[in-house]
């Protein structure tokens, strides 16, 4: 039989190298809204455990189902460094040379930097490896990381690896205090990440947590998903007067009026921490908060969660009476969390070292190098708007010898011929840097930030947002601070969670205890299936002519789903029915496509990706009678960040299901 084909356009069209298997749509489409019957029944978990997998620090938290008012905040890791205290741990992790799991956090800083240098060369050292996660654009399983040594190792197990070691420190914990040994069974687990990320990099935490034995596939509600956001959110609404501090100007809080209240609120800040540092449980009240209290139905509020490697913005409108959370606008943000600040400091050794020689150092001398940025985190952790006395940062003596080497004349030499203002040669052996040096540093990450807040501003949307959260490991610098404070301080109340650093983290373990309480997101992407339509002389382009059997079919069509940033209930399932286009074809094959763009007209227009194929086999069900148009109903529920599809065939009730996948096509 001869099929007779319209020329080829400059894509290959999908559906033409399907051959028989296209679908056309049955119309109308409709969506239903069949929230009943989507909520799934809760497995009764004794535990909710929650890890904050950061970029620069991690950490877990825990609560028992039978009292949700108390989080446990895991016990203290040996190691810690001076001028840091806090109850995360780095997230660093060292492989042994035949690339077996070794340690994690500040023991395999540690026992890194304590390695003879020509030894060290053969161990895989591995830091602030998440921000792989989101910048690279083609994530897939394979995708490689570069540890210090300069060797490649795969992320995914890298990142089970991680996971794994929270895994084994919460469950050995849990049992410590239950006095019996605790199955994994009995814990869900929830895994935050940045909402910015695209969709694979969400997707890969979920595998590198199959892999590390957290859940397995077949129980995938075990685990859930978190946006960082999101949980810093659901924290926020629990807090108390006394557990924050508020920064703007527009309100004096607990007497303090607003001129003072800046530096009269960090000094509680700093003397709540000291004080609290012991302590590893936290109270939660089951109440909403005062702040929040004032809160009226629609009220708007931005949670600005600043951490080591991104900013994440998200905009949330409150929905009495229960005070659930609306997503308002789809998360914006980008890589400018707190390693901003440790580039610029790189960039600023290489205008007194040479860049050469500083790239030669991190690989000859990779435990020294570790060594000379710990001693800057402590230094970036004393910067202050008001500060006036000099920073100094030790250098390792390895640091002051191998240059030496390297260049023939002395670190003091390199200092005073590099005429960097504000950075000299102490003759304890350190640098020392002014405030106006150290404040630079910090300033690009700032702008960046700011400028973004601003921009989010403008939205129409955004504009009568009543507060504003600071959240995050990089909220607690006052240079933040102020500066958030300083630019948008007289438009909201700008609101600072006393811990800010684990803020997230009991926002997490508060969401696996309840994930019901974020009712509506927007949808990142625009999704849809690839179909055959009747062809429209004038209204389809000649190219897409594909002629069957006499009937003139336009190919490749878009049938959208759902667009990027429309709103999605949680569970809420979207119908549309299908005939296949031939009705003897036995093997119906739909493919789903996304796109980040909203006006998708075909599958073949530049930006859009196949993430998912459901392939029905109705071979053997000729038994009983088919009707003419044989229809087939395609559903698509949108869970947390999981997106899973299902074809039903409504004659012979045969279906076949599919999770929306984005690293393996």
């Amino acid at each position: 039989k001869q099929t007779e084909t319209a020329p080829t356009s400059a894509y290959s069209s999908p559906a033409r190298s399907l051959g028989d298997t296209g679908i056309t749509p049955l119309s109308p489409s409709h969506i239903v809204n069949d929230t009943d019957s989507s909520v799934s029944e809760q497995q009764a978990f004794l535990v909710v455990v929650a890890i904050d997998f950061g970029t620069t620090s991690s950490g877990y938290a825990y609560s028992f189902t039978k009292e949700p008012e108390c989080i446990h905040v895991m016990r203290r890791w040996e190691g810690g460094d001076p001028g840091v205290s806090n109850q995360k741990t780095p997230t660093t992790i060292l492989l042994t040379p035949e690339r077996k799991f070794h340690s994690f956090g500040y023991a395999a800083r540690d026992f890194y930097h304590d390695l003879d240098p020509n030894e060290a060369k053969q161990w895989l050292y591995l830091e602030k490896f998440k921000m792989k996660l989101h910048t690279t654009g083609d994530l897939t399983m394979d995708t490689d990381l570069t540890a210090a040594n300069g060797k490649k190792v795969k992320a995914l197990e890298i990142f089970a690896y991680a996971l794994q070691y929270f895994k084994e420190q919460a469950l050995k914990e849990l049992s410590d205090q239950a006095g019996s040994e605790f199955e994994n069974s009995d814990v869900r687990w929830v895994i935050t990440v940045p909402a910015i990320w695209k969709q694979p990099a969400k997707q890969f935490m979920r595998q590198a947590a199959y892999q590390a034995g957290l859940v397995s596939p077949e129980n995938s509600e075990q685990l859930i998903i978190a946006l960082e956001p999101e949980a810093a959110s659901i924290y926020c609404r629990k807090l108390r007067l006394h557990q924050m501090i508020e920064l703007s100007s527009k309100a004096a809080v607990n007497g303090y009026s607003g001129s003072d209240t800046v530096g009269a609120g960090f000094t509680q800040a700093k003397e709540h921490v000291r004080r609290h540092r012991q302590s590893r449980t936290f109270l939660v009240e089951n109440v909403i908060g005062e702040i929040w209290s004032e809160l009226e139905e629609g009220d708007k509020y931005v949670v600005v969660d600043s951490g080591g490697g991104t900013v994440d913005l998200t905009v949330h409108q409150i929905r009495l009476p229960e005070g659930h959370l609306k997503e308002l606008y789809k998360a914006t943000g980008g890589p400018y969390g707190s390693l901003g600040v440790d580039y610029e400091f790189e960039k600023l050794l290489y205008k007194i070292f040479g860049e050469d020689f500083i790239e030669q150092f991190k690989i000859k001398r990779p435990a020294a190098w570790v060594d000379l940025m710990i001693a800057f985190e402590s230094r970036k952790r004393a910067a202050a708007p008001d500060r006036t006395n000099p920073l100094n940062i030790t250098l390792p003596f390895s640091f002051i010898d191998y240059y030496k080497k390297f260049r023939g004349h002395s670190v003091e030499h390199a200092l005073r011929k590099s005429n960097v203002d504000f950075v000299k040669w102490s003759s304890q052996g350190m640098l020392r840097m002014s405030p106006d040096a150290m404040n630079a540093l910090f300033k690009p990450t700032i702008d960046s930030i700011i400028e973004h807040l601003r921009d989010l501003f403008q939205k129409p949307e955004v504009s009568t947002v009543k507060f504003l959260f600071l959240v995050g490991g990089f909220a607690e610098a006052p240079l933040l601070q102020q500066a958030v404070q300083a630019a948008f301080g007289d438009q909201c109340r700008i609101i600072i969670p006393q811990d800010v650093g684990l803020t997230i983290l009991k926002g997490a373990v508060l969401f696996g205890l309840d994930p019901t309480v974020i009712k509506v997101r927007r949808s990142p992407l625009t999704y849809g299936v690839g179909v055959l339509n009747r062809y429209v002389e004038g209204k389809h382009p000649p190219e897409k002519l594909l002629v069957k059997d006499g009937t003139r079919w336009c190919t490749d069509v878009f049938d959208k789903f759902i667009s990027a940033d429309q709103s999605v209930a949680l569970g809420e399932l979207v119908k549309r029915s299908y005939t296949p286009a031939k009705p003897s074809q036995l093997v119906i094959v739909i493919n789903i496509y996304s796109s980040e763009h909203d006006n998708v007209s075909f599958i073949t227009d530049p930006g859009v990706k196949k993430c998912g194929t459901l392939r029905l086999d109705l071979t053997g069900t000729s038994g009983t009678t088919v009707p003419a148009r044989r229809e087939i109903q395609t559903l698509m529920q949108f869970g947390d960040t999981e997106i899973k599809a299902t074809a039903i065939d409504i004659a012979t009730s045969k279906s076949v299901k599919v999770g929306i996948d984005f690293l393996n096509y």
